[in-house]
Parts: C-alpha cells; sequence; structure tokens
C-alpha cells in the first residue's frame, strides 16, 4: 500500500473545510446570544 493509497482510505473527520452553511451557523450563534441576553436580564445580573 503506498502513501497515497493510505492517505486515500483514511475516514474524513471533519475539520475547517468541512463546514456546514454558514447561515445556520450565524443564526444558531445569534440565537444563543440572545438568549443569555435574555437569561441574564430576568436574573438582575445586568
Amino acid at each position: 500500500m503506498t502513501a497515497h493509497t493510505a492517505a486515500a482510505a483514511r475516514v474524513r473527520t471533519g475539520g475547517p473545510k468541512d463546514d456546514g452553511p454558514k447561515i445556520l451557523e450565524h443564526v444558531m450563534g445569534w440565537t444563543l446570544v440572545v438568549v443569555v441576553a435574555m437569561l441574564v436580564v430576568q436574573l438582575g445580573l445586568l
């Protein structure tokens, strides 16, 4: 088995090049920000 064949046979485990849709990541990030902000306000920490 050559090095090229061994490299091609490896299973991809994800990483920076396997990102999903960027819009979903942004929406989930902003949702988290809003939820944390609501929690802070409700608890009176601000």
